[in-house]
């Protein structure tokens, strides 16, 4: 394509379908999330290569312009991305647009979007001790007066809960842009959708001591159900700070 004539999604599509060098494409972010699309939206496109084969797309990997970013990348490379890594919550939910694998590439993706059960236990437990690390020096620097150290802290336990609360559900956290989304569709078990994110966005915009608490309390008791007392009992007294008053 000319500089005039730039190559769009469609054509791309197209080209792409053509060529037997390619077995899958797969549409992330944005565009595979019903409602979330703007007028700045672009399609990004992972490209995937049969292993071993040859194609002049490969040219194309990494181009980007206002309505095309593509990703050229082998079978096995594609397995891998996102395991771990940013990219695994994009794929968990991301929309198929070419699979000749006979439903290889869906699977792949099914892989992505699913913790096995000894990777989510280890991964919660790693996310709780972060979550109750935050948390317990947003309280302590509350107490001491280091207004600013606590609101930064407290936003940090944010990051860590949510990380949590999705592995302990099996799944990878979404990006901010898509948490709303997510769990509008999804929610997490056991919580009420609509007062989790009042709590976290309360928490992470006002870094106040009480709601913490409150939230703690509750994370808690769900954090022992799954087994990860241990983690929790290794802060010892500490954990009075952290729990309500």
């Amino acid at each position: 394509m000319t500089a005039q004539q730039p190559l769009t999604y469609d054509a791309f599509v197209r080209l792409a379908t053509a060529d037997p060098a390619v077995v899958g494409l797969v549409l992330k972010g944005s565009r595979a999330h019903d409602g979330m699309t703007t007028e700045h939206s672009d399609h990004d496109l992972y490209v995937v290569l049969a292993d071993g084969a040859t194609t002049d797309l490969t040219r194309l990997s990494g181009r980007r312009t206002p309505e095309l970013d593509l990703v050229v990348l082998t079978l096995g490379e594609f397995r891998a991305v996102g395991m771990p890594g940013f990219e695994r919550y994009a794929l968990a939910r991301a929309r198929i647009v070419l699979d000749r694998l006979d439903g290889g590439i869906a699977r792949i993706l099914a892989d992505k979007a699913r913790l096995d059960a000894d990777e989510a236990f280890r991964a919660a437990g790693e996310w709780l001790d972060a979550y109750a690390n935050s948390l317990y020096r947003s309280v302590k620097n509350h107490r001491d007066g280091q207004a600013l150290a606590a609101r930064l802290d407290a936003a940090d336990s944010v990051r860590f809960l949510l990380e949590l609360l999705f592995a302990l559900d099996r799944r990878p956290r979404p990006y901010n842009k898509y948490l709303e989304w997510e769990l509008a569709r999804h929610p997490l078990p056991g919580w009420d959708t609509a007062a989790l994110l009042d709590a976290v966005g309360r928490v992470a915009a006002t870094g106040a001591v009480a709601p913490q608490r409150r939230l703690f309390a509750r994370v808690e008791a769900v954090a022992r159900e799954a087994g990860l007392g241990d983690v929790l009992d290794a802060w010892g007294e500490d954990l009075a700070l952290m729990r309500p008053r």
